[in-house]
Parts: C-alpha cells; sequence; structure tokens
C-alpha cells in the first residue's frame, strides 16, 4: 500500500468512526446493516474531514487522471457514470464476465469525430484483462450496424490487463459520434477479478454471451442485466467551444423513476434541451449520480467528498457542476438533535465542494432538494433538516447560481409533497413527468 492509499484509508475509518448509521432505507437501496455514533462535532468535524480529504483524494484510484495525448487535442468528456463496488445482487448473471463477452449500451451527449473511451478496475482486489474491445452503433437493443464496428487499441495492442484499483483509457480513434446517439461497446474479457467495479443503476440493459463473441453483430439468446460493468468515461476531442456539465447526485439524479433504456433521466432530458437550444448545443451532460449515495460517509458507493476529485474534477472538460445530493443524509438520522448535526454538517460539506470546484475555475449550481412528504423519509426532524439546508442553498450567496428542483416539484396543495403527477408513488422519486420537469426548471443561459 503506498502512502496515498493508506492516507485515504485513514479518511474512510475517520469517517465512518464519527458518522452515524442509522437502519433506515435508503432512496433506492436495502437497508444498512451497521449503526455507529453520529459526529461530536458539526462545522469542526466536517472541515476536519474535509482538510484530510483535500491531500488524498486523488489517490482513490490508483491509476493517473486521464491526461491530453497531444496538446493540439481539447478531450471533454460526453458520457460518464459513477463508480462503486457491486453489491452482490447486482453482480453480472451467470456465468460472469471472465472469458465471456459484455456488450453494454449507452446513450451519450455531445457528438464528435475522435473518440477515447475509459475502462476501470478502481474496486477489483485483482486484474482485469480485457482481450478485446469493440464500439458500434447499435440498431436495435443488442444487434449492431456491421459497418460501424470498431476495434479499440491500448497502447497499439488490441487488448490490456487493468490492475487492481486502477484504470485505464484506450487510444484515441476516429469514429462517428452523433449527439444523443446510442453506442454499443462489446467487451470479451479475460480472466476477471471477483470484485467488480460498475454503475447498478445503469436503467439500461446490458447483454452477457459465453465465450468469445467480440464481433458478433446480434446477440441472439444472451443473458441479460440492467447494470454497467467495467464501463467509465467517453470522451470527444471536440471544438474550443465544448465544455462539460457533472450532475453530482444520488438516486434521483441517477434515475430512479425514469423508464428502463428510455434515457430519459433528468440530466438526459436536461442534455436533449441543451441540444435543441443553438446555444448550449456543445454543453455534454455527465451523470455522476448514484442510488443511496450519501454526502458525508459511504452509503451506497463512495461517500461524495470522497468520490468529488475523480467524479468531478478529474472529467474531462469540466466546466460546471450541479450538486443535487443530502437527502439520504437527512433521511437517515433519528431525532431532533442528530438532524440539526446533519444539516450543519451538510453545509460545510457543500462549502468544501464549492471551494475545491472553484480552485479548479468550475461554476457551481445549488439545486435544491426535492420534497419527500409521505415518503418512507418523512418525519418532522428531517423535515426541518431538509428545509435548513434547502434554505442555506437559496440564500447563502454560496453557489454561483440555484436552480430550485424543490419549487419545481412541490405540490402547491401540499408543499412538502411532489406534485401528484411528478411522483414515481414512492412519494421520494420522481416519475418520469418529474423527471421532465427537473429538467425543465434548469436556465439554459447558466450554460451560455
Amino acid at each position: 500500500m503506498n502512502d496515498g492509499q493508506a492516507q485515504t484509508r485513514h479518511l474512510k475509518k475517520f469517517m465512518k468512526d464519527n458518522i452515524n448509521m442509522s437502519q433506515t432505507t435508503h432512496a433506492g437501496t436495502t437497508p444498512v446493516h451497521k449503526h455507529l455514533p453520529l459526529f461530536q462535532h458539526s462545522f469542526a468535524t466536517v472541515t476536519t474531514i474535509a482538510g484530510l480529504l483535500l491531500l488524498v483524494a486523488v489517490c482513490r484510484c490508483s491509476s493517473p487522471p486521464k491526461a491530453n495525448s497531444n496538446p493540439t487535442e481539447k478531450w471533454v468528456g460526453t458520457w460518464g457514470t459513477a463508480l462503486q463496488l457491486v453489491e452482490p445482487r447486482n453482480l453480472p448473471p451467470d456465468p460472469g464476465l471472465s472469458n465471456n463477452t459484455l456488450r453494454q449500451i449507452v446513450c451519450v451527449s455531445i457528438g464528435g469525430s475522435r473518440l477515447r473511451v475509459r475502462f476501470s478496475n478502481e474496486f477489483g482486489t485483482s486484474p482485469v484483462t480485457l482481450d478485446a474491445v469493440h464500439i458500434a452503433v447499435p440498431a436495435d437493443s443488442c444487434i449492431i450496424i456491421p459497418s460501424t464496428d470498431k476495434a479499440l487499441s491500448f497502447d497499439g495492442k488490441p487488448g490490456v490487463t487493468i490492475a487492481a484499483g486502477s484504470a485505464v483509457t484506450s487510444d484515441p480513434f476516429n469514429f462517428t459520434l452523433k449527439p444523443r446517439g446510442l453506442l454499443a461497446i462489446t467487451i470479451h474479457f479475460g480472466d476477471t477479478s471477483p470484485d467488480v467495479t460498475g454503475h447498478p443503476g445503469s436503467r439500461t440493459t446490458s447483454y452477457l454471451l459465453p465465450g468469445n463473441q467480440v464481433a458478433s453483430v446480434g446477440f441472439s439468446g444472451a443473458l441479460t442485466a440492467d447494470h454497467w460493468y467495467i464501463i467509465s468515461d467517453i470522451d470527444v476531442d471536440a471544438p474550443d467551444s465544448a465544455a462539460a456539465l457533472v450532475v453530482l447526485g444520488n438516486s434521483i439524479t441517477d434515475g430512479r423513476g425514469s423508464g428502463t433504456n428510455k434515457q430519459d433521466r433528468w440530466p438526459d432530458e436536461l442534455a436533449i434541451r441543451l441540444q435543441q437550444n443553438p446555444g448550449t448545443q456543445q454543453v455534454a451532460v455527465l451523470n455522476m449520480g448514484i442510488g443511496g449515495n450519501c454526502v458525508l460517509r459511504d452509503c451506497l458507493g463512495p461517500a461524495a467528498l470522497i468520490r468529488f476529485e475523480s467524479d468531478v474534477i478529474e472529467q474531462a472538460g469540466v466546466r460546471w457542476l450541479i450538486i443535487l445530493e443530502g437527502i439520504n443524509d437527512i433521511g437517515q438520522v433519528r431525532g431532533e438533535r442528530w438532524a440539526t448535526l446533519v444539516a450543519y454538517n451538510l453545509i460545510a460539506a457543500y462549502k468544501q465542494m464549492i471551494d475545491r470546484a472553484h480552485a479548479k475555475g468550475i461554476r457551481v449550481y445549488g439545486a435544491t432538494m426535492t420534497p419527500f412528504g409521505g415518503s418512507f423519509y418523512d418525519s418532522p426532524e428531517r423535515q426541518t433538516a431538509w428545509k435548513q439546508v434547502n434554505d442555506w442553498i437559496r440564500t447563502s450567496g454560496r453557489f454561483d447560481a440555484v436552480i430550485d428542483l424543490d419549487a419545481a416539484l412541490r405540490d402547491p396543495a401540499h408543499p412538502l409533497q411532489l406534485l401528484p403527477a411528478d411522483d414515481s408513488g414512492d412519494h421520494l422519486h420522481p416519475s418520469e413527468a418529474g423527471h421532465r420537469a427537473m429538467a425543465k426548471a434548469v436556465d439554459l443561459t447558466l450554460f451560455q
């Protein structure tokens, strides 16, 4: 273990030892199985955590940050996903990834003619071998258009082995990529790690076939799973006017309540609006939401404070950030005192994220948390904490702008609840109509 990894482990232990983990259900997750004490101090503790984080966040993944291979290239992320250790119930179906072929579908935001793709084994405990990787435009579900099929290379070779805790980026390659187009990424694996890095909440179907089927046009008889594995980012060599927006969040941003294979999460709907507006057609949208994620501690996936460097700062070409996160921190506290402390700690954490983003020239927009009255998180003390944090987001002046999603989705007759049409049914996550309403509430001039 190197010094950076040791510091990161120390930070995570510090956070776990000082933050409550209740047994209340996460938004979009299964119950937590541990219960640890809450912060003994509010602002002081989070300031200590964030101060430590500034020293070690770059060491979360042992692979180097993405860099331009050619100084004339300007790389901008057109698609990405937030990574975590995949839970046992979300692992690939039998017979698994090793020595088999996986086809995964993603929807990009901006187009381009020169690409690179990143793959991650960040949470693996042993190497992952990619024997061959192809990229193509899908004609329908798992069927590709043969004329678009392209084999990727890594340092000029067709395959690569990703060390445990690392990531790799393909060699840049020419490819016609349309804005908001679908891409099929097909990987034939060699040996893989039993600890799988991925994104369980893909809401997009992936297809698994035994053996080497990397060049197959169709995937007849494939096993399916609505999860992504190993894939991390797609960047395009973009014009100077292009830049990326990162949306940092939990299950609401991840797309809970949107449709499987519809690509209609609220960041998707925002990407569509940006494409339709002539002044923002070169704005990419990167969805860094994780279902069940928290800001202050590891819930599902690393805490937002821990993953901030990799999921925001290190994204290619990022110029803007929207933060919509904190409801899982609030929703799991018990008692008025704990709720008050978590509200203070969330505000301190937002300040730290704003400062870190501003230091990199990234504009930060604060999104108010949407209503959750009537949900499994609803209680008087949690509503008080939610209001306190939302009031600070609106009035503190620390954000470069405020996107009031609470106002956009609340029911005027019952202000603590979602509008019935925008409610998926659990009174916490928006429906497909709710996702569209969230995107519509964003002022596109913020990105011009």
